[in-house]
């Protein structure tokens, strides 16, 4: 369900791209050592986007560093890492074994149960240091698989269950901020939930797997109709995010949250009028 909060490459400047790399290999390391290699596998571009976020709001002190990996076995590669770094390694690392979790009990994915098991023990060093936060999430995650397993079909409603667990991923502290903070997590979860439904429905229907759009996908204008949802999600992100007080990491930012979340969206869209165009043929 992850994967969709992305810079759009094409449009950034070469030192913003190194910075963001910085700590996308920052939090890639962190998992490594705290986790190992298994830990290192959830690695995602959506909790880069936290860590960026959270350090230009509180700037924590940053340590900056280089480092060797598999990857780039030659050349060190620059990393910057902080206290929101573990955070988001922390969270990262929970939210994937539970995904896991939940994939093989609804999907029955093979690959699934495999990293799960490997992850098996490691959420709970997550959970001991966020507990209430922790108790929150995994609250939220069971009734969002509840929602699932009973075909909800209200989209505003069980994109909202996730738009809540992303809220108390954002809510770092609990201070001036947190509401905006809350409100921006909020709708930045139903925009992912609502993304990952339209990239996926496909696959779903032929599967036979729960997706909220898929009584919705074969009406005239679906694609349309989803581009409005996720234009009024992203218009409350980005409504939020500019009240923040955030000096440093803007541009890299605004690049994800007005132009790189939109990447995806574009290339599914496109893809599936090229499809349509073939059949008419």
């Amino acid at each position: 369900m992850f994967g969709y909060v992305v810079m759009n490459k094409p449009e950034i400047k070469f030192k913003d791209f190194d910075l963001y790399r910085s700590f996308y290999c920052g939090l890639c390391r962190e998992l490594r050592d705290r986790y190992g290699v298994t830990g290192q596998i959830s690695l995602t571009y959506d909790m880069t986007f936290v860590i960026l976020l959270l350090s230009g709001l509180y700037e924590p002190p940053t340590r900056k560093g280089t480092t060797r990996c598999i990857i780039h076995p030659v050349r060190k590669q620059p990393v910057r890492k902080n206290a929101i770094t573990e955070y988001a390694a922390d969270m990262n690392v929970f939210l994937a074994y539970y995904k896991c979790e939940d994939d093989w009990k609804d999907e029955k994915k093979l690959l699934s149960l495999l990293y799960g098991n490997l992850l098996r023990g490691k959420e709970k060093h997550a959970e001991e240091r966020w507990r209430k936060k922790v108790d929150t999430i995994v609250s939220l995650l069971n009734e969002l698989s509840e929602m699932e397993k009973a075909g909800e079909e209200n989209i505003d409603c069980i994109s909202g269950c996730f738009g809540k667990i992303m809220e108390e991923i954002f809510a770092y502290r609990a201070d001036l901020w947190e509401p905006t903070l809350r409100r921006m997590g909020f709708f930045l979860g139903k925009f992912i939930y609502l993304m990952d439904a339209y990239d996926d429905v496909e696959e779903d229907i032929k599967k036979g797997n729960y997706n909220p759009f898929s009584r919705s996908y074969i009406m005239e204008g679906f694609d349309e109709q989803v581009r409005q949802m996720l234009i009024m999600m992203i218009a409350e992100v980005c409504r939020e995010f500019e009240k923040l007080p955030i000096i440093k990491y803007t541009d890299i930012l605004r690049n994800i949250l007005y132009s790189g979340v939109w990447c995806r969206f574009e290339a599914v869209s496109g893809k599936r009028k090229k499809e349509q165009e073939k059949e008419n043929v």
